[in-house]
């Protein structure tokens, strides 16, 4: 479902990902796992179109998404860290929104959120304005409303990011749900490692920008001889505090450059 081959993505003299490569198969839960400022997030962004990778290729389902835009946005749902949902409206005017947005027919809109709300567990407050919402009752919401459009792939960036273990819990028993009953291909990115074991399939490690390993989590527990896979990640990519923050100021600002530069 997903092919990536040498893909690089250069921000002036800043290489934020450099000749990474691996596969996700249909149906399959995959967790791609680094520091802050491993390149994650930019590659994300180059298979949903947001970035234009300076080399490499990327298929999703057979599509370049650097060449063939509009066909691959319909392939996938994406869920960002920050929140994106409009607080004034209601769940119900959220997901509406989102149909319209990909012109998906009133009728089926109204199926499909009936669904997911009750999937989510947020069927009983769907006329409640989402300002109303608690933390995990947002996460839920904008996990259902970017599966409206009946996508192939949907894409997690730290979606249980800042919520307390119940509710972490009972999002991924949600999403393991939809991927067995609807073969929904996940990929996934989380800072809590527990997650990961217990969710993914498969596991890639991204670590200054390269694919520092990829396989099971019991394979990767194997190779660095680690009792979990938070210890064999702390193997991959080492456990010293690393001051970024400069370079990540530098990163935004050549991001901001190029993202600009690309939309003229």
């Amino acid at each position: 479902m997903i092919e990536v081959c040498e893909l690089t993505k250069n921000f002036n003299d800043f290489t934020a990902v450099r000749g990474v490569s691996f596969e996700v198969k249909e149906g399959e839960i995959f967790a791609f796992l680094g520091p802050n400022g491993a390149g994650k997030t930019t590659t994300i962004k180059m298979l949903t179109t947001l970035l234009r990778p300076t080399s490499g290729t990327v298929r999703l389902n057979g599509i370049d998404p650097t060449t063939r835009q509009h066909e691959a946005r319909k392939l996938f749902g994406i869920v960002f860290q920050d929140p994106s949902l409009d607080d004034e409206l209601t769940a119900q005017e959220n997901l509406e929104i989102h149909g319209a947005l990909y012109h998906v027919r009133r009728r089926d809109v109204l199926q499909r959120s009936q669904r997911l709300l009750k999937l989510f567990q947020l069927w009983e407050r769907r006329n409640d304005p989402v300002k109303q919402f608690s933390g995990g009752m947002r996460r839920r919401l904008e996990i259902a409303r970017s599966l409206l459009h009946t996508p192939r792939i949907i894409f997690l960036d730290e979606p249980t990011l800042g919520l307390d273990p119940q509710t972490r819990n009972q999002l991924w028993s949600h999403v393991r749900e939809l991927n067995q009953e609807d073969g929904v291909t996940v990929f996934l990115t989380t800072h809590y490692m527990e997650e990961a074991e217990r969710v993914a399939e498969r596991v890639a490690i991204i670590d200054q920008g390269s694919i520092a390993a990829l396989g099971t989590p019991e394979e990767l527990k194997h190779k660095t001889r680690a009792a979990t896979l938070e210890e064999a990640f702390l193997a991959l990519t080492g456990t010293a505090i690393r001051d970024e923050e400069p370079d990540a100021m530098l990163q935004m600002r050549n991001m901001a450059r190029v993202w600009r530069r690309e939309r003229q």
